[in-house]
């Protein structure tokens, strides 16, 4: 790669981004202490620390291989390093604009290129639905590699027919219907005991993480995009028609909803509505607990002994923590504490079908932390750690939404 730091950094945006987030880098190392990939492979190149050293020399104009790719494939984009890091420093908008270049100047194996065009085509697509129907069909006859990525088919239960004065959006996504079409419904339900009526306008589909994750950046605005004009003529009235919220009951959709604002920032005709898009954004539960009280009321004995997953979106990309625990705990469930709870779980998006073999030492690096809680039911808020751990474990995986629900179907 030719192009030298200075000129990167004075001919586009991108790089002017990345030279600010490098200068705040300390070199400190904290972010090992909780970074995965390092905690298991033990490579300062598999850390944070090691990552930021080797986009620098890509920018820097050093050769660029198949090695830094890979060093970089192997991050999971938890984000936990943001959340130890004591300078703030944004690596994932970091790793994002390196892995970018890379894959720009390094060509993958026909394999490896095959698999991402399927991941980050097929899935947000109209053919994912009937393709999961049919792995679901014939899931007793996968392999396990493939049973793993295919949760026994679900009854969705009833969507609520109930019109309110107070209205929501709510993004169904594109995995999640398929998967676990149950999640959208029990969000409606809930939401329709508290007196809010669900919006899911079919023109909003994929929130663009699968396709912006996968350096396809261009693939991933558009989708941001396509959910904003589908969005926009009930944001641009939310006050006439009593508008109140977006919900995100998805964690991977909610943290890049929420940067909606960044990622389009220079884009003269959405920048405006991103950053209102993103502003009335919220994940479900911090939508439910200021109405905790008014659950309770809803809501019968729980008695369930629990532990909840909180996702690496929840918790670190939207540093949403402990919300979803005292909300279970204020409707009588016994939340019971677990180790390591701070790491992934190894799904993160598309890496578990990636880079299967880290995916699962994680996934069971985390079933054994909960397991140890001896639950009666694992929550978790999102369907990608839901699958993934659900993979590993006999005992009971769901979304909080659900167990939730039916705490109100007990009653009603």
């Amino acid at each position: 790669m030719q192009t030298a730091l200075a000129d990167f950094i004075k001919d586009t945006a991108e790089g002017k981004e990345a030279d600010a987030i490098l200068r705040k880098c300390v070199h400190c190392g904290f972010c090992t202490a909780t970074c995965p990939t390092y905690q298991l492979l033990g490579d300062e190149l598999d850390g944070p620390r090691g990552r930021i050293y080797l986009i620098k020399q890509v920018l820097e104009g050093h050769e660029v291989t198949a090695k830094t790719q890979l060093h970089l494939d192997r991050c999971l984009t938890c984000r936990n390093c943001e959340t130890t890091c004591p300078s703030g420093v944004q690596y994932g908008r970091l790793v994002d604009i390196g892995r970018k270049i890379v894959d720009d100047h390094v060509p993958r194996q026909p394999g490896d290129r095959l698999a991402r065009i399927a991941l980050k085509e097929g899935i947000p697509s109209g053919l994912f639905g009937p393709a999961m129907r049919a792995g679901q069909a014939l899931r007793s006859w996968l392999p396990q590699t493939l049973r793993n990525k295919v949760p026994p088919r679900q009854a969705a239960g009833n969507w609520p027919t109930r019109s309110h004065e107070r209205k929501v959006l709510l993004l169904e996504g594109c995995a999640q219907p398929s998967m676990a079409p149950n999640i959208n419904t029990a969000t409606a339900r809930v939401l329709d005991a508290l007196g809010f009526e669900t919006l899911r306008p079919a023109a909003a589909g994929c929130c663009g993480a699968i396709r912006y994750h996968l350096n396809d950046h261009d693939g991933g605005l558009d989708d941001a995009r396509r959910n904003i004009d589908a969005w926009w003529p009930y944001v641009q009235n939310a006050e006439e028609d009593r508008l109140v919220a977006i919900i995100m009951n998805a964690s991977g959709c909610g943290v890049q909803v929420k940067e909606y604002e960044y990622l389009l920032a220079r884009d003269p005709a959405y920048a405006i509505k991103a950053r209102r898009i993103s502003a009335m954004t919220r994940d479900l539960s911090e939508w439910l607990a200021p109405l905790s009280a008014e659950l309770r009321t809803l809501t019968g004995y729980a008695g369930d002994k629990v532990v909840f997953h909180p996702p690496c979106t929840l918790q670190h990309g939207q540093q949403i923590r402990g919300v979803v625990e005292t909300l279970l705990a204020s409707l009588g469930a016994n939340v019971a504490p677990f180790g390591e709870s701070h790491m992934c779980c190894g799904s993160a998006g598309t890496y578990s079908i990636l880079q299967p073999e880290l995916a699962f030492q994680l996934r069971d690096r985390k079933l054994e932390h909960l397991s140890a809680a001896q639950p009666d039911v694992i929550l978790s808020a999102n369907v990608g750690c839901i699958t993934h751990l659900a993979s590993g474990t006999t005992t009971r995986v769901m979304h909080w939404i659900e167990w939730l629900d039916q705490r109100l179907q007990h009653v009603h």
